[in-house]
């Protein structure tokens, strides 16, 4: 989503240290434990650190091998062959094979991964395997982001022998993992922790560097902080805002501000307007919208200052395809989201009121709608909120569609064609996680997207993508608010993290 997080954004590796046991805080449980079939950040926290990926990524967002040893890449960047290791196993002993990576993206990824079915589905023509550890990805033209999304967060390889039994959705398997990543999977108690232990057969020679590796389900922000001062914890993924001043001011806690990582990087809190309802799919209401809520006051008061009012819909981070001040301007201005409204025929009744909205969204967002109720009032929009848990908001928008508006964090990732195209393109409506909420269509958009997937020349891609958000700005499915900056927290005594990589193994060499 976020990735969140939320992505994902990126999800804490640790370095080299005596320590053989971590236990890590995070606010969100699972549900299940299979990274394929979702983008979330409340699954891939947990499962990135027992899947692998064909690839990793290094500190500048670069592959280097992880299940591929190595690759070439041929055709005019049409062929993309990997070499896989010839000692990586699952965790059942069974080896790694090419089959396993055709499968997994055939028949889980293609299906269920918004950002690598957005991407990747259309343009892989055939996935050949001519050995048992050699895969060649043949594609429909040249695709400059193809090695960026295969790391763990993208395109987490399953096992066939496993997943071929059932629907991926609701396989057994989910519950019970078996990857051939850095842990092995031990024990999911609903609600309070994920328990993995050190994989003894992991292919990458020292590594992990830890013997047992616990993620904790700890909801709120201040009971995490408090775990952590009191050595109940070592590490917390996301310090809240207005907790900053005091965990710098604590000599055993470093803190760690991150913007960008794998897969869940350059978030943006982004509002979804439901294009198929009456009244949200009216573009002056959508303008009126965006003009009457201050997002200053958000990054103030929701952020405390950690992250920047978005400009566009492609994050800053991504600073070569991010388009911002030559975008349509919509400052904050009650006045003229009035004049909007009333043009729009959204009249005020006797009591003031023009209309009710809902915003479904997870309760930790709770703070971000009551700051837009409180905005919105100013202009005769009663906004309803409507807190569901993560399962819950992923079924009444993605599945039901019963929303007027929603709130994710959409995560951008590395390129634009990783975490923002999956949100604008048609082929991407449909009961898919964190796909395109507002159930968008436009075939310039979709052209445009497939454009700039098919060259790796920057300059080209970076016209297509100001194309792109010129035309994004003008209709406006979304309303993008602010960038959010995250804030992990760990022992003082712990250091050299990597938060740029996918899992815990890859720790400080």
């Amino acid at each position: 989503m976020l990735r969140l997080l939320v992505l994902l954004f990126f999800i804490f590796p640790f370095s080299s240290f005596a320590q053989k046991n971590v236990v890590v805080a995070t606010s969100a449980d699972p549900g299940h434990l299979n990274p394929g079939i979702t983008t979330g950040y409340n699954v891939h926290v947990f499962a990135d650190s027992i899947y692998s990926g064909l690839v990793m990524l290094d500190q500048s967002l670069q592959p280097s091998p992880d299940l591929a040893e190595s690759w070439k890449i041929e055709d005019d960047s049409k062929t993309y062959r990997f070499f896989l290791r010839k000692n990586a196993q699952w965790h059942d002993g069974r080896p790694v094979t090419s089959k396993d990576v055709k499968f997994t993206f055939e028949n889980v990824l293609f299906k269920y991964h918004s950002r690598t079915k957005a991407g990747l589905s259309k343009i892989v023509t055939e996935i050949q395997t001519p050995s048992d550890h050699e895969v060649v990805f043949k594609l429909s033209n040249s695709y400059g982001p193809m090695l960026s999304r295969l790391d763990v967060t993208e395109a987490p390889i399953l096992p066939e022998h496993i997943f071929s039994t059932a629907d991926a959705n609701d396989h057994p398997a989910n519950l019970n993992p078996v990857g051939s990543g850095p842990f092995k999977f031990l024990e999911y108690r609903k609600g309070e922790y994920v328990k993995l232990q050190k994989n003894e057969n992991y292919y990458l020679n020292g590594l992990p560097k830890i013997d047992n590796l616990i993620i904790q389900i700890i909801p709120d922000g201040v009971t995490q902080l408090l775990a952590l001062e009191r050595g109940e914890v070592d590490y917390i993924d996301r310090v809240p805002g207005k907790e900053l001043s005091r965990m710098e001011a604590n000599k055993n806690i470093s803190l760690q501000k991150n913007t960008a990582g794998p897969g869940g990087g350059n978030c943006i809190m982004t509002v979804s307007f439901n294009l198929d309802r009456e009244k949200t799919v009216n573009p002056l209401l959508r303008q009126a919208f965006a003009h009457a809520v201050n997002r200053d006051r958000i990054l103030e008061q929701v952020l405390f200052g950690l992250g920047r009012v978005a400009a566009a819909p492609i994050n800053k981070g991504i600073e070569w395809a991010h388009q911002g001040g030559t975008l349509a301007n919509y400052e904050y201005s009650a006045q003229k989201a009035n004049a909007l409204l009333d043009e729009a025929g959204f009249l005020r009744g006797t009591d003031g009121s023009r209309m009710s909205l809902d915003i479904v969204h997870f309760p930790r967002f709770n703070k971000y709608a009551e700051v837009m109720k409180q905005d919105l009032a100013q202009v005769g929009i009663n906004l309803v909120s409507r807190p569901l848990d993560r399962s819950a908001a992923v079924d009444t928008i993605f599945n039901q569609r019963d929303f007027d508006l929603n709130l994710i964090s959409y995560c951008n990732g590395a390129d634009p064609d990783i975490g923002v195209k999956r949100m604008y393109v048609s082929s991407n409506i449909g009961n898919i996680p964190f796909s395109n909420a507002s159930a968008y269509r436009n075939q310039e958009i979709d052209q445009l997207f497939k454009e700039a997937g098919q060259t790796s020349e920057i300059e080209t891609r970076s016209v297509k993508y100001a194309q792109i958000q010129t035309i994004l700005a003008k209709d406006l499915p979304y309303w993008w608010l602010v960038e959010t900056q995250s804030l992990t927290a760990h022992r003082s005594d712990m250091s050299g993290f990597r938060s740029w990589s996918g899992n815990f193994a890859v720790m400080a060499q």
